[in-house]
């Protein structure tokens, strides 16, 4: 028993130092947060995973440091969101092209400081500063605080596959892409090492050939991946959990909380027991750009609404509860926004509550509880019905406006300059219980769940 108990502690800490010394790090974040004080393994837990095009080192086969060098851009950046209770993840992607507020950055490597843009392309954040850019630009667009990133290269991605022996997926039509390399016929293909690469990688083999087709290909990919570790009883076999974990950490970079060995499993073994229908895969909603046809923006209300439920942890797979049908709105008219006033007296302030969610007493429960945050001159009445919730103000209360909505949880895209006075907070049908607003969400915005077994369109089918 002594010997088996020594060979278990030697096993251990040979893999311990293994892992280690494979594992590369970086912080997480380019000067603009802190290392989250959560705890990994009973906390709401954030993960942002990156995919970097960098034609460097290993991956020089792919291109030339011409087409990326250094850090590389993001060419693929999908955060996920494990609930505290590990019964709800969300695997959310961001369009490479998406157009975003980027954040002052600092790179540490270069001692340089990069000024904030108003906008920029997403996938460029961690090219100026690392992946800690990257992390602070997702935090400021969707409000979250992650804890932990993982930035993986081309050689990581075909190793995995190799490793756990393929993946299958399905396309519709046979595709021959020379740009990715992605040659396979239609139907379903077990895909591994190079072939596994170009799936992810094609974007003129399938679909429009957007990155936003592609990201339908990463999707079904992942969710194969997580069918088949599931069903192999991976997370629960140290010896191959512990190889795949050499395998990708030869190819990886991650922040210090999470450069451990320990770190690893203990996430591994939160994943274990998930009920792969609850593993939704959503895209960021998006629309076109205005300035360029080739690039996109967020959507609002409808990422707003996601982020928020991101915030909440809330299971995406779960049916909204069906909205009353509307009735005539007689909302305010909107006007231009006006100059906010300077520090007030919330006990001073006229703030209105109408009810137009069809429900009874509405009202008068956000006003009591606007009257407990210190909205002492609070007043309802009942309006008409309408379907969304707004906040309205008149000239010199957008402070208010803004602590109100606040207050309430409902997002700044909610919150408009009208003819009013004071503030008005009009409750609509989709705010129909409690005091904190949860938007509603899109119908369509979980395009399919790790149980699910899809096929890719190829391009022109």
């Amino acid at each position: 028993m002594a010997l088996a108990l020594v060979g278990i502690v030697a096993f251990a800490g040979y893999w311990a130092l293994r892992l280690q010394t494979n594992i590369r790090e970086a912080p997480l974040s380019a000067g603009n947060s802190t290392a989250d004080a959560s705890n990994d393994a009973t906390d709401p837990l954030q993960i942002l995973i990156i995919g970097t095009d960098t034609r460097e080192g290993a991956d020089a086969a792919y291109g030339s440091q011409a087409d990326s060098s250094g850090y590389g851009n993001s060419d693929v950046m999908i955060l996920m969101n494990i609930s505290a209770d590990n019964k709800v993840v969300s695997i959310t992607s961001f369009p490479r092209d998406l157009m975003v507020p980027i954040p002052k950055c600092h790179d540490p490597k270069t001692n340089r400081d990069y000024p904030a843009q108003a906008v920029g392309q997403i996938n460029s954040a961690m090219s100026e500063a690392g992946p800690g850019c990257a992390v602070d630009t997702v935090n400021q667009l969707t409000g979250l605080t992650i804890d932990h990133f993982m930035v993986a290269d081309f050689t990581a991605v075909k190793d995995l596959s190799n490793t756990i022996g393929g993946v299958q997926v399905c396309v519709n039509g046979a595709i021959d892409d020379p740009m990715s390399g992605l040659k396979i016929p239609a139907g379903t293909s077990t895909l591994q090492g190079e072939m596994a690469l170009a799936f992810l990688r094609s974007r003129h083999g399938v679909g429009d050939g957007s990155d936003l087709s592609r990201i339908k290909s990463q999707q079904e990919f992942l969710a194969s991946l997580a069918r088949k570790v599931k069903s192999d009883g991976t997370l629960t076999d140290v010896p191959k959990l512990l190889s795949i974990a050499d395998t990708v950490t030869k190819n990886l970079t991650v922040d210090s909380g999470l450069a451990n060995p320990q770190a690893m499993l203990t996430i591994a073994g939160r994943l274990k027991s998930v009920d792969l229908g609850k593993v939704a895969f959503v895209t960021v909603p998006w629309e076109p750009y205005p300035a360029d046809p080739n690039r996109v923006q967020v959507k609002q209300p409808d990422a707003g609404a996601l982020f928020q439920a991101l915030r909440d942890n809330r299971d995406l797979t779960a049916p909204a509860a069906p909205s009353p049908s509307p009735t005539a709105s007689s909302e305010p008219s909107t006007t231009s926004s006006t100059t906010a006033s300077p520090a007030y007296n919330k006990a001073l302030q006229p703030v209105a509550v109408a009810n137009g969610s069809g429900v009874g007493g509405r009202a008068f429960d956000v006003a009591k509880f606007l009257i407990g945050q210190g909205f002492a001159k609070t007043t309802e009445f009942t309006a008409n019905g309408v379907a969304t919730t707004n906040v309205y103000f008149g000239p010199n209360f957008a402070d208010v406006a803004k602590d109100v909505a606040s207050a309430l949880g409902i997002p700044d895209s909610q919150v408009h300059a009208a003819n009013v006075a004071g503030v008005q907070v009009y409750v609509g049908q989709d705010f129909p219980t409690g005091t904190h607003y949860s938007p509603k969400l899109p119908d369509n915005v979980v395009a399919q769940t790790a149980a699910d077994s899809t096929c890719q369109a190829a391009f022109g089918h």
